[in-house]
């Protein structure tokens, strides 16, 4: 059986962990206790995702929360952008998102949220995480209790900001067929009728919130089969696949080939700088080429950030960047809509970028150029990895690498990422190239010189 110490994350993600072993009500009760008492007593706006441990971390939080004499307001099941957007909406001091996001079923986690309606930053996480190890704190007496409130229109709020800032008349104009998966996550409760309210006939697969999840939840191309399968059987113009909270979307071509979760913010980003932002574009350090090659056919800027949600909103405000995201996970961000990563957003403004254009998302795909993006993972521990890091810089300095998050450089039959893991001790390699073969053969080849290094 895993420990502990192996299971409990804590990071400016939040805390995760395997229920049981680390995450347990007692941790979630101390955890709402410190958030509040760390912003200030408010109002705080608390949603979750569809596991089965969601209500019972709900109600234990919420018990912390109060006992710091803050209001509570519940959403209920909501995606993890809907939690952020009702922050700003309800004027909140915070929020928290009780979800692990792609995680496994026998995983939660609390994601806090402040009153930008942003996670907390690094150093705000510390700040946080140092109130909870103190441990002691100033209780509310009765007469300080604070009501606990439902608000269950939130998912309609932040609807309507996303309808605000696309073209939803050519979208019903085109009547798309889209079959979605749902994963059995939040997307269950409110994608078809999101969907259907953009004049979409909607094929639904994974859609009950009462089923554990039923395919791997990360919405990667191999794990969507049988979302393929339903956009060719049913002829549809294009298929979905979000992660259990709704932040994370992989698209599904209308001959039914599941695209790397890069296109997702390429398609976004290339609907917005054609709709005339002027840019800059801000992206992850991970994500696709593709990106680069979109924004420069644009003649824009693009903004490298560390990856991180948050890391990425904070460079697209400090450059007034309007949409961008994380490649790698499938993460949009437009911030016309909110400063966060959003599947609903996503899916809107693919759907508008194939309305505007009379194309189908194969032909859109198609016209770009083809990087073949491959990773894998070396367990190491953390100050190995860096001394890793570290090492390779040195030997390829002379690439001109950007080292702010990771090492990252450009040889001549391609890119190489490689990047000291904030969630468990491995070092992630990605490698990415227009050609397969030498995408492959790159990844062959660092495999072994990292191999070699961690044999010295």
């Amino acid at each position: 059986m895993a420990t502990i110490r192996q299971t409990l994350k804590f990071s400016e993600s939040g805390v995760r962990g395997i229920v049981g072993e680390g995450l347990t009500p007692r941790l979630a009760i101390a955890l709402g206790t410190a958030f509040g008492f760390y912003q200030g007593s408010g109002r705080v706006v608390v949603g979750r995702d569809t596991r089965t441990t969601g209500e019972l971390f709900e109600e234990a939080l919420t018990s912390g929360l109060l006992a710091a004499g803050c209001e509570v307001v519940r959403l209920g099941v909501v995606p993890t952008p809907t939690i952020q957007f009702a922050v700003k909406q309800l004027n909140a001091s915070g929020g928290v998102a009780i979800t692990a996001s792609h995680n496994p079923n026998e995983w939660n986690a609390f994601k806090f949220i402040g009153s930008r309606g942003t996670f907390l930053d690094p150093g705000e996480a510390s700040e946080l995480f140092e109130i909870y190890s103190q441990g002691r704190w100033p209780y509310r007496g009765e007469s300080d209790l604070r009501k606990v409130r439902l608000f269950r229109d939130a998912f309609q709020a932040h609807r309507a900001r996303i309808y605000e800032n696309i073209d939803l008349n050519a979208i019903r104009n085109r009547r798309f067929n889209v079959a979605v998966d749902c994963c059995n996550g939040t997307g269950a409760l409110w994608t078809p009728g999101f969907l259907r309210d953009l004049g979409c006939e909607v094929i639904a697969l994974h859609d009950d919130i009462d089923k554990a999840f039923e395919r791997p939840p990360e919405p990667l191309p191999e794990n969507l089969t049988k979302l393929c399968e339903a956009v060719r059987k049913h002829h549809c113009d294009i298929g979905f696949a979000h992660d259990p909270d709704g932040d994370r979307l992989t698209v599904v071509t209308d001959l039914g080939v599941a695209l790397n979760p890069h296109y997702t913010v390429a398609l976004a980003v290339d609907e917005v700088l054609d709709g005339g932002d002027p840019g800059p574009v801000t992206v992850n350090a991970q994500t696709s080429q593709l990106v680069e090659r979109i924004v420069e056919n644009y003649g824009c800027k693009l903004v490298v950030a560390k990856v991180g949600e948050i890391n990425v909103v904070s460079r697209m405000i400090e450059n007034d960047s309007y949409i961008g995201g994380e490649g790698n996970c499938g993460g949009v961000i437009y911030r016309r809509v909110h400063p966060g990563r959003d599947s609903f957003t996503a899916m809107a403004l693919i759907l508008e970028l194939l309305a505007v254009r009379g194309q189908s998302i194969s032909e859109v795909a198609a016209e770009y150029p083809a990087y073949t993006n491959l990773s894998e993972k070396f367990r190491m521990a953390p100050l190995r990895s860096r001394d890793a890091v570290t090492a390779f810089a040195r030997k390829y300095r002379d690439r001109n690498p950007l080292t702010f998050d990771g090492l990252r450089f450009d040889l001549p039959e391609g890119r190489v990422l490689m990047r000291v893991s904030n969630t468990e001790p491995v070092m992630r390699l990605n490698v990415e190239s227009e050609d397969p073969d030498t995408a492959h053969a790159l990844l062959k080849r660092f495999h072994q010189e990292i191999a070699e290094f961690n044999q010295s």
